[in-house]
């Protein structure tokens, strides 16, 4: 009979276990940012082309008037909501008035135009 018999302690040298660095050239460097900027030059395509779908469709449509209001000294949102609308719950017309003329925490300027919302316009 014969027998076999495995040693399962290997030595392995030091050198061969130190990792190796990741060194790029210019050339590889150039061709990594090229590779990564794709899907963001194929957003920016994808969003040029599809942007006109939001084109209204009716030819015969004309552009809607818009109402201003200029803010004078003491006005507030709420007393101009209830000036324009005093049937309206005036949090609802404040709401409107704020998203139609993009206000951040309801702040106003004397002086500002504010633009109407068209249920309120007179």
């Amino acid at each position: 009979m014969s027998s076999i018999s495995l040693s399962t302690s290997t030595a392995i040298p030091a050198p061969a276990l130190r990792a190796t660095r990741l060194r790029l050239t210019v050339r590889g460097r150039r061709v990594l940012l090229a590779v990564a900027s794709i899907p963001l030059a194929a957003g920016i395509a994808f969003a040029a082309i599809s942007g006109g779908s939001a084109i209204a469709s009716g030819a015969d449509s004309v552009p809607a008037a818009v109402e201003t209001l200029t803010v004078m000294p003491g006005d507030t949102l709420w007393s101009i909501a209830g000036a324009i609308a005093p049937e309206a719950d005036p949090r609802d017309v404040i709401g409107e008035i704020s998203r139609m003329n993009l206000l951040r925490g309801g702040e106003i300027q004397i002086g500002q135009e504010l633009a109407i919302p068209a249920q309120y316009a007179h």
